[in-house]
């Protein structure tokens, strides 16, 4: 592998995946493997010890082989490969343009490169009849390398029996994807999954954890497609506490959705991107119910958004709606500018790959300076909300 394509590769699970502890701030091959050290600029945030309602409640990493932590770790990777092919081929069939979406392999999954271990699938697709833009990215790392602050980092989050240390491996997968509407009645929507997995080279241990989520940007406020949405993600959560009830810390809806509404936040404007959904990082693979958990949110992206889609794509809107929703793209992008932690590595990075750190960009945005909004319009309704977050279930 060369440097080039693990620069690319690294940047491609942190752009998609906002979590600090996902994005390093260097990147190096050593012996063919990527190794990088991250920045701990900020506290990552972890559910391992979240808060519930009464009592704060701690889950314990439950003890299973070597053997079985590689077994969810490849199965997992098979998971998401078709998890992306069936996205594909279910928003083609949606979008009813005729417009398909673009394949660009690279790595491992780049026939003519034999000697690659890890790799990527970015899928785009743009002009559609409901997806002005989208991208479905698949992103796979072997045989990296844990740098000093990178190990202490993971190890701040666990226990002091933690076995991770400098120079272990690492492995980490992800699959991820944004859909930008044409329609401003419409929300664009992202989420993405994601694994990863270290082994100790003093004790061969293995650990794994997930992350991942999904949630909304509208431009205009149906409480009705909200709410559908959040009830969907609140029903999955409540599903897995009840199999699992000594779980609350990692099944906790209203811990999940505070976690998003946080993340997706401008502070300059102190207004929020979207409506939210849910946010996890840091979920112990080896935990009961947490693989069927993680695997159910992914499950749900296309039923969660594809109703609203259905519901809003036939209806009329003005060049007024378009402009604003221009407006708001624009303050998406902002976002990603400005706070987005994968945005912000891949475009520091020399000789970046800028198609592939701009794949999340709105395709077309509009800034204007000091825009007014007219009280009580439909759009001072949509700001409020963004200002102030709220329950939607």
């Amino acid at each position: 592998m060369t440097i080039f394509h693990a620069c690319i590769l690294i940047y491609s699970i942190a752009l998609f995946h906002p979590v600090l502890s996902w994005v390093p701030s260097s990147v190096s091959v050593v012996g063919g493997s990527v190794s990088t050290s991250h920045s701990t600029s900020a506290t990552p945030v972890s559910l391992l010890a979240a808060k519930t309602t009464n009592e704060e409640e701690t889950t314990a990493v439950t003890s299973v082989s070597t053997d079985d932590i590689n077994d969810i770790f490849e199965d997992f990777v098979i998971f998401l490969q078709d998890k992306q092919t069936e996205i594909i081929e279910t928003v083609e069939r949606m979008d009813g343009s005729g417009s398909k979406f673009t394949t660009d392999k690279w790595g491992l999954f780049d026939n003519t490169n034999h000697n690659a271990t890890s790799g990527g699938i970015t899928r785009v697709i743009q002009g559609g009849n409901v997806v002005e833009k989208g991208a479905c990215s698949l992103t796979l790392i072997r045989r990296g390398v844990l740098s000093a602050e990178r190990a202490a980092a993971i190890r701040s989050r666990q226990d002091d029996d933690s076995p991770i240390r400098a120079g272990d491996a690492y492995s980490a997968a992800a699959l991820s994807i944004v859909f930008h509407t044409r329609s401003p009645l419409i929300p664009t929507f992202r989420s993405d999954v994601r694994i990863f997995l270290v082994e100790s080279n003093n004790s061969k241990e293995r650990i794994a954890f997930f992350g991942g989520g999904a949630d909304l940007t509208p431009y205009y406020l149906f409480d009705e497609d909200i709410t559908f949405f959040h009830t969907v993600y609140r029903d999955l959560c409540q599903d897995s506490l009840t199999k699992h009830p000594n779980d609350a810390a990692l099944f906790s809806y209203p811990s999940l959705k505070k976690l998003c509404d946080d993340y997706f936040y401008l502070p300059a404007r102190s207004e929020h991107r979207g409506t939210g959904g849910i946010f996890f990082d840091d979920l112990p693979a080896s935990a009961p119910g947490v693989v069927d958990f993680v695997r159910n949110v992914a499950n749900a992206w296309m039923p969660s958004w594809l109703p609203i889609v259905t519901k809003r794509r036939e209806t009329a809107f003005t060049d007024k709606q378009k402009q604003w929703q221009l407006l708001r793209r624009g303050r998406y992008l902002e976002f990603n500018l400005l706070y987005d932690r994968g945005v912000k590595f891949g475009l520091a990075m020399a000789n970046p790959r800028v198609e592939g750190v701009m794949v999340s960009a709105p395709p077309v945005i509009a800034f204007e300076y000091n825009h007014k909004i007219e009280p009580d319009s439909d759009e001072d309704r949509m700001m409020q909300v963004l200002k102030t977050p709220k329950e939607w279930v």
